[in-house]
């Protein structure tokens, strides 16, 4: 099982080079290649979410994303450190609309998502099938 790890700070012009590194890192290990869209976009609004929290909150953390090749499953986390509000809540946060609408885009795109609590606020974990043929490498 490997994992490669992001580290960025909270700012978009850092979203798309993480959209890349997961596209990337998603076809190295096995994604189906009719799926790589789908990975770079909800890694793209998946951070995009946490960019935003950062900001509105004034936290000055990281934004991190873990892309970690499991044996049949490639899985992508990405946590931010923007508190308590960062986990979602039915009707909490300073704009629920964008935040709710994110994860609408995220869920319409991944089958396998979970949303909850990471260390210092929200995760977002995400996985998606290893093609057979790249099992048999």
């Amino acid at each position: 099982m490997a994992t490669v790890e992001l580290r960025f700070s909270a700012l978009p012009e850092h979203v798309r080079t993480a959209r890349l590194v997961a596209a990337a890192v998603a076809r190295r290990a096995g994604v189906d290649e009719s799926v790589l869209d789908e990975v770079r976009l909800a890694v793209g609004e998946a951070c995009s979410r946490a960019v935003g929290l950062h900001q509105r909150g004034g936290v000055q953390g990281a934004v991190r994303v873990a892309l970690t090749d499991q044996e049949k499953r490639f899985l992508i986390e990405v946590e931010d450190e923007a508190g308590p509000a960062a986990v979602p809540t039915p009707g909490a946060g300073d704009d629920p609309d964008d935040d709710a609408l994110g994860l609408a885009v995220i869920t319409g795109l991944v089958e396998d998502l979970e949303v909850g609590s990471g260390a210092g606020g929200g995760l977002i974990r995400m996985s998606w099938p290893v093609s057979v043929d790249a099992l048999a490498r």
